[in-house]
């Protein structure tokens, strides 16, 4: 596995510098002078510094360009003429970047936790607190939880590595079952869930209910593995069911009211974000969001030479999903021609040449630009914005998505459901939006709201791998019928309230099993050997 050494098992002492320059709270804390081992885990806040850049660095290369490139692009919500076909037609390579940098980005993960999880137990100091050492231990297993979350989705069967030093001398390493690692992902928040305050240490700090709701989302998805449609595990649903309802009753979380307001760098971690990647603009480089950068239509909404979104939208198949009356969500994850945004500004260039900065008036015909994380200039985000870099926070995972998450686990096995419980959490995503109340609801009522409350936030691809688990068929039927075709929009002058025309030219991709998941890098596969051969159930010990 020798280049997996290499992702997995950067010095922890270089990396923790990465922090230099950081922004707030607990970010802008950088370990002084030298660091090693054996002497940096002495205090509380040198413990909790080791653990901050869990947060923002080790998930940069997936969040930089393949959270959305898969979860996006493969889930059928982002178009791109030049960018990612591969994932919008399902032609992706073992050689391209996203794949290589998925995978990177999540063995970087689980090899940062493993060393933190070592270096506490074996060299916190007597004057670290036994709370705080049972923190950065339960931060480092929730985050190892979700970095092999997104590995068996993506990769399926994959290494389970909990010590880093074993692997300079162990070449028998090989893949374990997709049934292991999930039970794995489990093993890893139910720790956390179990040692994690239930408000956070800092601001921005995962928390016990950080770890619920990401226990009930694992529960919801595991519980289709290796069934069929109408026979999910009714135990995993259960768990589901109860995690996330543990959340809402006692997390004190709640729905922001604005649906928009949740993409403001002012609004970060607000009531609804149960858990936040935590990035600043000013930081060593690693530390930001560049997704405005590679999303805003023109440098015209940044201020700086990036935007270069002109050709990144929606797909015409997500367009089609939107309700009528879906405008409040709609026009803050993509952009209408003659939408205005008063919170958005843009440079424009006068007729005498001068420059002035206007409220954004979106003008664009070609492609509804994607808007979601797109936030505007510096001045717009009290400075905080700089070329390929902003402050946003990017959702890992909202209150709204864990009501959707409560009921569809209400509803289980059954085709629908009218539980005045579901129904209760399920409609309050929905009057958020504007709409309607529904009085029953399906499966693909749920798969729906999802798809378009998430719509631009990474979530959508796994959404159909946990489908693909139970119905597969269903799962490739839906890929395959997508119109992933051109499409213009025009805006009807002086429509009250606006309406659009848009004219499709409709294209479909066909997608079958054997191009469902993501292959293994190529890189992977010619210097680890090792992943090829058939995996293995993996065996547990109390100490993970």
């Amino acid at each position: 596995m020798k280049n997996i050494h290499k992702f997995i098992y950067p010095a922890f002492t270089a990396f923790v510098f990465l922090l230099s320059g950081c922004g707030k709270d607990f970010l802008e804390r950088t370990p002084q002078d030298s660091i090693v081992d054996e002497n940096y885990y002495q205090t509380d806040d040198q413990v909790l510094m080791g653990t901050a850049p869990l947060y923002n660095t080790v998930w940069f290369d997936y969040n930089d360009k393949a959270s959305f490139a898969v979860g996006d692009a493969r889930g059928g919500t982002l178009f791109s003429g030049s960018s990612w076909t591969s994932h919008v037609r399902f032609t992706t390579s073992s050689t391209e970047d996203e794949v290589l940098y998925s995978w990177r980005a999540f063995f970087n993960t689980i090899g940062q936790c493993n060393t933190i999880i070592r270096n506490v137990n074996k060299f916190a100091g007597a004057a670290v607190s036994e709370s705080i050492k049972k923190h950065a231990i339960a931060e480092a297993r929730f985050m190892r939880g979700l970095a092999y979350s997104y590995l068996v989705r993506n990769y399926q069967a994959v290494p389970i590595i909990t010590d880093n030093t074993a692997l300079l001398t162990d070449t028998t390493l090989t893949r374990n079952t997709v049934e292991s690692v999930w039970e794995f992902i489990i093993r890893d928040f139910r720790y956390a869930a179990q040692n994690l305050p239930v408000t956070p240490v800092a601001e921005g700090r995962i928390t016990k209910w950080s770890a619920e709701g990401m226990l009930a989302k694992m529960f919801l998805t595991r519980a289709g593995l290796n069934h069929s449609e109408g026979s999910r595990d009714q135990t995993d649903l259960d768990s589901a069911r109860y995690y996330a309802k543990d959340v809402i009753d006692n997390s004190g979380a709640k729905l922001v009211a604005n649906y928009a307001d949740l993409f403001k760098t002012a609004n970060n971690n607000n009531v609804e974000s149960l858990f936040a990647l935590q990035w600043v603009y000013n930081g060593e480089w690693g530390t930001q969001n560049t997704l405005q950068a590679y999303m805003a239509f023109n440098s015209s909404i940044t201020g700086f030479s990036d935007g270069w979104g002109i050709d990144h939208g929606a797909t015409a198949d997500i367009l089609k999903e939107y309700e009528a009356a879906d405008s409040i969500r709609r026009k803050a994850t993509f952009m209408f021609p003659g939408d205005r945004y008063n919170y958005v500004h843009q440079v424009v260039t006068n007729p005498d040449g001068t420059q002035s900065t206007e409220e954004l008036v979106v003008t664009n015909g070609n492609r509804a630009n994607v808007k979601k994380y797109v936030v505007g200039l510096s001045s717009d985000n009290d400075g905080k914005v700089a070329f390929m870099r902003t402050a946003i926070n990017t959702y890992m995972l909202r209150l709204a998505e864990v009501y959707l998450i409560y009921a569809e686990a209400v509803m289980g096995n059954a085709n629908s459901t009218s539980d005045a419980e579901a129904l209760k959490y399920f409609n309050a995503v929905r009057t958020r939006a504007g709409l309607t109340a529904k009085t029953s609801i399906t499966f693909d009522d749920i798969f729906h709201e999802k798809r378009i409350e998430c719509a631009m936030e990474g979530v959508q691809w796994y959404e159909f791998v946990r489908l693909y688990y139970f119905n597969p068929t269903k799962a490739l039927n839906i890929l395959s019928n997508m119109d992933k075709g051109n499409y213009t929009i025009t805006h009807v002058q002086g429509s009250v309230p606006p309406k659009w025309n848009i004219t499709y030219n409709p294209v479909y991709y066909s997608v079958d099993a054997a191009h469902f998941f993501l292959p293994y890098p190529e890189v992977e596969l010619t210097q680890a050997p090792n992943l090829r051969k058939e995996p293995v159930p993996y065996t547990f010990t109390e100490d993970l």
